[in-house]
């Protein structure tokens, strides 16, 4: 590795570590503010407070990373230009997407460096997070998980289970729904190929229905469709949203991936869109730089310039994203062109920009 490369690698590395730290210090500041008057309501002390806050620095660190690797950039590349580096290393030849290397090659190593928190740091710690601030402070026990595609539900008297085939639909395939008597014996079992919710009804098809008589004889009745009183609703069964945050990337991975199951595309879009957040910052530095340089032309080497309309550009760029997303959720917008669209348009634009710079 060559002392320009070296030099810079390690500016822009002390940079991301003051932008990350300064973020990361505001983060936990408000929060601890945010939180604390509910630690204190639910009588637990500012120890559990201040243990909540250290598991959540990892999944801050994840969503500060992006804006992070930008200003760090900003900042490496406003410093080698106000005090003339820039300048010299440009009249000894040196083209600038030479000397942007080392940038761009520092921001993969640190995105290598998140993908690997997110793989085996972030989830055990924003599970124990989420068991303090949900079921600790707020008495809110999940009642519901998630395994290999299905879902397992404890209701108020039986235990659910069955595959929802997509969001916001009310059809549950291959369900059943087990209840138990005072002794822990079969009560009720009823299975089915698939079950619907319509205007308050749970109805049911090609399934059987068993049930223990008062002689502590079980029957079982085959139906093609009947209908069924159940205690719950499928609003009930929703997994809560943060439980998506405490998986691990392979694990998303390995959902996206299951042979047949239904729940691909929803695991697909949450991969997607976990992937692409972690590699936004490549892009917002790919367009952050050649502004950079532009400013610098016009309006001299002060970086209190630089740094706000960067942050406006980093903004811009997260509002745009997450308008991707939500079109995708709402399916009008495959996954993959949701997730990669600014990727690519906005780095092969800010790619164009640096070349320019050449010329």
């Amino acid at each position: 590795m060559k002392i320009l490369d070296r030099y810079l690698i390690l500016q822009f590395a002390r940079n991301l570590l003051l932008v990350l730290g300064g973020l990361l210090a505001i983060y936990l500041l408000v929060d601890f503010f945010e939180r604390i008057d509910n630690f204190l309501a639910a009588g637990r002390g500012v120890g559990l407070a201040t243990k909540y806050l250290l598991l959540k620095v990892p999944f801050i660190y994840e969503q500060m990373i992006p804006v992070s690797i930008l200003l760090a950039g900003i900042i490496t590349l406003g410093v080698l230009n106000h005090h003339h580096e820039f300048m010299a290393l440009k009249a000894s030849g040196i083209p600038v997407t030479r000397i942007v290397r080392p940038l761009f090659t520092a921001t993969l190593l640190a995105i290598a460096l998140t993908l690997a928190i997110s793989q085996w740091v972030l989830p055990p710690t924003m599970a124990k997070a989420d068991r303090i601030w949900y079921e600790e402070i707020n008495h809110n026990t999940p009642k519901g998980i998630e395994r290999n595609g299905r879902i397992y539900f404890r209701g108020a008297e039986g235990i659910y289970s069955f595959v929802k085939p997509a969001p916001h639909q009310n059809r549950f395939d291959d369900f059943s729904y087990v209840t138990w008597d005072q002794n822990f014996r079969l009560a009720t079992l009823l299975t089915a190929s698939h079950a619907t919710w319509e205007q308050g009804i749970w109805t049911f098809y090609d399934g059987q229905f068993k049930s223990m008589q008062p002689n502590q004889q079980h029957t079982v009745e085959l139906f093609a469709k009947r209908t069924v009183p159940l205690p719950e609703k499928p609003e009930d069964f929703f997994i809560p949203a943060y439980k998506a945050q405490e998986k691990s990337l392979s694990q998303m991975l390995t959902a996206a991936t299951a042979s047949g199951s239904p729940l691909g595309s929803e695991a697909w879009l949450l991969l997607h869109k976990k992937l692409s957040y972690l590699f936004l910052g490549l892009p917002l530095l790919l367009l952050g730089l050649p502004v950079l340089l532009a400013m610098h032309r016009t309006r001299g080497r002060d970086l209190a310039l630089a740094i706000p309309v960067s942050c406006g550009l980093a903004f811009a760029a997260w509002g745009l994203w997450s308008a991707t997303q939500a079109m995708a959720q709402a399916a009008y917008l495959p996954p993959v062109l949701a997730s990669w669209s600014i990727h690519l348009v906005g780095g092969g634009v800010g790619f164009y920009l640096i070349r320019r710079h050449d010329h």
